[in-house]
């Protein structure tokens, strides 16, 4: 495993917590800015990143980022965000609804359609953004991200092209466990998450799912080198105030009923997946590649050596996703 070394020690104005993260706007060089829209009668907050000669008289092509489950954009959504910035395209990436900085109650709920929806709000706030060509859109789903841009790519062909890192399948891994572990309890679970929702209704208890506290023993004794990683990740090297893995119990009735692979032949435009070689989330990937037969222009790329969470800070594997990610965008958008 690669060595987990903090993503800096110093404050970042901006809140950002990996390594190489803007630190102040200055001319002539990639900038963010913190911007905040209405979806659905929501506050999304979200963050725009503009390349080198950004010029609102312009017209440049623009990307939006999807973050993974429990993740916020100041995490490795504004790590890629930035790359693409830097590329030359407007980058936008936001926290979910009811999630992160964004507005919403209760907290936490992470539910497939709220999830797609933040994708489309992204596309329809960052294609009216100042020198933004709305003809040139793509779009980037990290992790979870993956899994439901995945869904929003089916019926939103605003997006010209779609790429996943580490695509999680939230709903396969809520429904029966993550590398079908837990086949034997969904009855169970489902009445579990049954009973959560019930007691919402009535103003009681709101209950969660995935909330912990671990030990370093604790979290070293995980069966799965993703869980072992990503608690490092989330909770040590690359810690946010408002990302949390927790959601709400009755997210699941509508989680364990959903699949990223639901309706994927409707995607017909060009579609770059890319994974770890190590990760043991490879299989999501390739269990939904073949899966998406509406387009012929598709690839599956494997970074050799890479873990899931390796591939959201570690910079030799950072700069290999970027290395299929630059020629993908710069041809299909």
């Amino acid at each position: 495993m690669a060595s987990t070394t903090p993503a800096d020690t110093r404050p970042n104005p901006f809140g950002l917590v990996y390594r190489g993260a803007i630190s102040e706007n200055v001319p002539g060089k990639v900038n963010i800015h913190s911007v905040a829209y209405k979806l659905n009668g929501l506050d999304i907050a979200a963050n725009v990143y503009t390349p080198v000669g950004y010029d609102a008289a312009q017209a440049f092509p623009a990307i939006v980022v999807a973050h993974p489950n429990g993740g916020v954009k100041e995490q490795v959504a504004g790590l890629y965000a930035q790359r693409l910035a830097e590329q030359g395209y407007i980058a936008i990436t936001a926290d979910a609804s009811y999630q992160g900085a964004s507005g919403g109650f209760p907290r936490s709920v992470d539910k497939p359609a709220y999830r797609v929806e933040d994708i489309h709000g992204m596309a329809d706030f960052v294609t009216r953004y100042p020198g933004v060509d709305a003809t040139r859109l793509g779009l980037l789903g990290i992790c979870g991200g993956g899994g439901y841009s995945l869904s929003a790519a089916t019926t939103d062909k605003r997006f010209k092209s779609l790429a996943t890192l580490s695509m999680f399948n939230s709903g396969r891994v809520r429904r029966n466990g993550f590398a079908d572990s837990q086949l034997g309890s969904i009855e169970e679970r489902l009445r579990q998450a049954s009973s959560a929702r019930a007691r919402e209704m009535v103003g009681g208890e709101i209950l969660y799912a995935g909330d912990a506290d671990m030990t370093d023993a604790q979290i070293a004794a995980l069966p799965f080198e993703m869980h072992r990683q990503g608690y490092e990740y989330y909770w040590r090297t690359h810690a946010h105030p408002n990302s949390t893995f927790k959601y709400t119990m009755s997210s699941l009735l509508d989680l364990m009923r959903w699949d990223a692979t639901d309706q994927i032949e409707l995607i017909d435009q060009p579609l770059l997946m890319i994974a770890g070689s190590k990760a043991d989330s490879l299989y999501m990937s390739e269990e939904a590649f073949p899966k998406a037969t509406g387009t012929d222009d598709k690839d599956l790329i494997l970074i050799e050596g890479a873990t899931h969470i390796e591939t959201y800070w570690v910079p030799e594997y950072v700069d290999a996703a970027m290395g299929k990610l630059t020629p993908f965008f710069a041809r299909t958008v």
